[in-house]
């Protein structure tokens, strides 16, 4: 069943990255869909801000995967897949084994690698609207139920 967050301002990503950590306490691995500009990486940022990540968070449009570390010193990972090509490029930054692992992985453009996530990924669709707020809908498999 899809679960609609608003997200009316971006100084309210924080709340919203709550409703979406306690809507889905099980989920490690959350694929985020949405044009350019609807604020993939803001709202990922706000969710590792939530998860105790301190400082040095961007975009990894260039390096594919960023790596940081959460509060208890826990492995986040960061993808932006925008510029992939080919699933094959996946396998050369090993992709499998970071989805996998048991830890967060938040992934911007994840449509290339859809083949390769695990069956309880949460799809997280953001859509901006003209008046500026923006609305996220997920979707879940059947082994990720929402809380």
């Amino acid at each position: 069943m899809p679960i609609r967050f608003e997200l009316p301002r971006p100084e309210d990503a924080p709340e919203t990255a709550d409703a979406l950590l306690a809507a889905y306490p099980k989920a490690r691995v959350f694929a985020f869909e949405g044009p350019l500009g609807a604020g993939k990486t803001t709202f990922i940022k706000a969710l590792c801000r939530r998860l105790g990540v301190a400082g040095g968070m961007g975009s990894p449009s260039f390096a594919i995967v960023n790596e940081y570390r959460s509060g208890n010193a826990e492995p986040v990972y960061h993808f932006d897949l925008y510029r992939l090509k080919k699933e094959q490029e996946l396998d050369g930054i090993g992709f499998t084994e970071y989805v996998d692992s048991g830890h967060y992985c938040f992934i911007e453009w994840p449509a290339l690698a859809l083949p390769l996530l695990p069956p309880d990924h949460v799809a997280v669709h953001i859509l901006p609207l003209p008046d500026g707020t923006r609305t996220l809908t997920t979707t879940a498999t059947s082994t990720a139920h929402p809380a």
